[in-house]
């Protein structure tokens, strides 16, 4: 629900307005691939129409979907499926336009059953995403006081990440291309050859590539104007060195370390 999300990922919306789905409820049961970060936002059906989930209808240009479907780990983490929501127009009424219901069709994200933990919580992090987004749109207040009353996961207590010990490669940008099944963060570099099989999406969507910045712009707190010179250059805040070491920690428990990354490389 969050245009600011939206932007991270790549993707500005032509247009957008509230709609409800019924019959449906939301669930955070859907495993996020780092353990830090809990579950992530889905939709069941009950056939309840007493059931309904609020949200964001976005009309995007084609070319977005291709972008959504990486973001979203479409045949991995989340299906893709075509669901009719109900959305207000306005239309003309002799001399006054009024609001009026309509149904349209939807495309939307349901969570694959490999993923699907019901014991998941989401992180304060993705949350307050979701709630931003919520607030900004002028959904339903009742609705919005359910979500800021949902139960988030503990945040755990990470040490500084610290390398192994040992002689390591110092990797740059280019050098790491060639080596698509290692990623980069925050100055060190991991290989994910030997990943759990819920990591094998991530292979092709991290494999060669500095993931810094995709994790920056992913905060609550992001204003999505984050740069390489703000990590080559340590302007980051104590709130984005925290949720990097996290993810270096966790990082380092999916995968095997194997060097240094320099940003400083031209």
């Amino acid at each position: 629900m969050s245009i600011a999300s939206l932007k991270a990922k790549g993707v500005v919306p032509l247009s957008s307005k509230s709609a409800v789905l019924h019959g449906w409820v939301l669930r955070f049961n859907v495993q996020h691939f780092f353990r830090n970060e809990g579950g992530v936002g889905n939709i069941e059906c009950t056939d309840d129409p007493q059931d309904q989930v609020l949200g964001i209808l976005h009309e995007l240009s084609d070319d977005a979907l291709e972008l959504l479907d990486a973001a979203e780990a479409y045949g991995y983490g989340y299906d893709r499926i075509t669901l009719d929501v109900e959305v207000d127009v306005m239309v003309d009424s002799y001399a006054s336009k009024q609001s009026q219901s309509q149904t349209t069709a939807a495309l939307t994200y349901v969570g694959m059953p490999d993923f699907i933990d019901n014991n998941c919580l989401p992180s304060r992090r993705y949350l307050n995403i979701i709630l931003d987004g919520a607030i900004k749109a002028g959904l339903n207040q009742d609705y919005i006081e359910q979500l800021k009353i949902q139960p988030v996961l503990k945040p755990k207590n990470y040490p500084l990440f610290v390398p192994p010990e040992g002689e390591y490669p110092t990797f740059d940008e280019a050098l790491l291309t060639k080596y698509p099944l290692y990623t980069a963060l925050n100055g060190f570099v991991f290989d994910m050859s030997d990943a759990r099989p819920h990591h094998e999406f991530l292979k092709g969507f991290f494999g060669g590539k500095d993931m810094t910045l995709f994790h920056l712009k992913r905060l609550d707190s992001s204003n999505n104007e984050e740069t390489i010179d703000d990590i080559k250059h340590n302007h980051l805040n104590s709130i984005q060195e925290a949720y990097l070491n996290s993810f270096l920690n966790e990082y380092a428990v999916e995968y095997c370390y194997v060097g240094r990354f320099n940003y400083h490389c031209e």
